[in-house]
């Protein structure tokens, strides 16, 4: 190597220029051995669950399937309302007086016509006194008019009279003896004591509320069922209902009472059903309830989740000799997770039930659950 004697290299020139020369060396060796992938290579699938390839060489979406079952299909009506007591009276006082004595306490058991109060009846008890002697009074002097009538001493006028004030006397008597009824309070039905409002020695007033009675044995919930339902829900119908309350515990019911006019403003009736409490039911509950219209046994269903949610048709999507087909379904009742299939598929057909997301009509698919039943489409001669 010459090196001009006007030029001299210095030494960091030459440190980068002897590493630049290393650096190819190095780098040739490796660029040879590079194996370009010839036209007759192929490729395996791949390792992260998203498909492989076909025997022609195309992507295979992978999928989950399930096949066409055939089990008992229910149709219900679900819905949520607040129990109430059938029988919930208000007791209110009849007369007014001073308390003397309360026989009952809250939360206390009672009988139609058991007395619940005692009013002061002295005042009563007087007046039934006054009219009864009013009305023996006038009677008396009746039976003797009506002698004296018959001797032609007394006009036929003045027997009338006596007559009628006798008749009105009685009316008085009858009136104050209902008024000293009415000092003891009694319960109107058979139930529950869930209020009381009254303790001895308070003055009570007509038509003041005293007590409240809440019939429990018997509670009623009130569904609001759309319209279409109208035809479908009847009298009698069983009914089941959960309660937050009483959890894992189910009680059973029925339709009692259907409403006959359907609400204009939210299309819905009312359907009143009836359970027994069994004293662990309590009016106020929150009950989930079920009304079952329609059983069918040996229907064909499929998975919810089979269902297509992309198109007005209900479609699934098949696996027919290794390709996904769409399939117009005709569908029928839905209990819980299951759809019934009217028609469109036939039992033990393979749905899809994973991976129909990246599904298209024809696109190669791969089950990754076990082999999928070949459904075998009929050819016409």
């Amino acid at each position: 190597m010459l090196i001009s004697p006007r030029f001299r290299p210095t030494a960091p020139l030459i440190r980068t220029a002897l590493a630049v020369a290393c650096a190819a060396l190095l780098l040739a060796p490796v660029a040879g051995c590079k194996k370009q992938a010839g036209p007759g290579d192929t490729q395996t699938a791949s390792k992260d669950g998203k498909g492989g390839k076909d025997g022609k060489g195309n992507d295979a979406v992978s999928v989950e399937v399930t096949p066409v079952a055939v089990r008992e299909m229910t149709a219900s009506f679900s819905g949520t309302a607040p129990l109430d007591a059938r029988g919930d009276a208000q007791v209110v006082a009849k007369t007014s007086g001073i308390a003397e004595r309360v026989f009952v306490e809250e939360g206390q058991h009672v009988r139609e016509g058991q007395v619940l109060v005692q009013i002061d009846s002295a005042q009563q008890a007087l007046r039934v006194q006054q009219t009864a002697a009013q009305a023996e009074k006038l009677a008396r002097n009746l039976a003797r008019s009506e002698e004296l009538a018959k001797q032609k001493m007394v006009s036929a006028n003045d027997v009338e009279q006596l007559r009628f004030d006798l008749q009105n006397a009685r009316a008085q008597l009858n009136l104050a003896k209902l008024d000293l009824s009415y000092t003891r309070v009694t319960a109107p039905i058979s139930g529950v004591i869930a209020q009381r409002s009254i303790k001895v020695g308070n003055l009570v007033q007509i038509s003041t509320p005293i007590f409240r009675i809440v019939e429990n044995d018997r509670l009623e919930a009130t569904l609001n069922v759309p319209e279409r339902s109208l035809e479908a829900i009847r009298n009698g119908l069983p009914v089941t209902m959960t309660v937050d309350a009483v959890p894992g515990k189910t009680f059973d019911g029925k339709v009692t009472r259907i409403s006959p006019v359907v609400d204009s403003g939210s299309g819905t009736f009312r359907v009143i059903c009836a359970f027994d409490g069994g004293g662990v039911l309590q009016p106020g509950m929150f009950g989930r309830i079920a009304v079952v219209f329609d059983r069918r046994a040996g229907a064909m269903a499929i998975p919810r989740i089979a269902m297509l949610e992309d198109d007005n048709q209900a479609a699934v999507f098949t696996v027919r000799d290794g390709k996904a087909v769409r399939v117009p379904i005709k569908t029928g009742y839905v209990d819980g997770e299951w759809v019934e299939v009217l028609s469109g598929l036939k039992s033990g057909d393979p749905v899809v039930t994973a991976g129909k997301a990246a599904l298209r009509d024809g696109v190669p698919v791969q089950v990754i659950n076990g082999k999928a039943p070949v459904a075998q489409v009929a050819k016409t001669p």
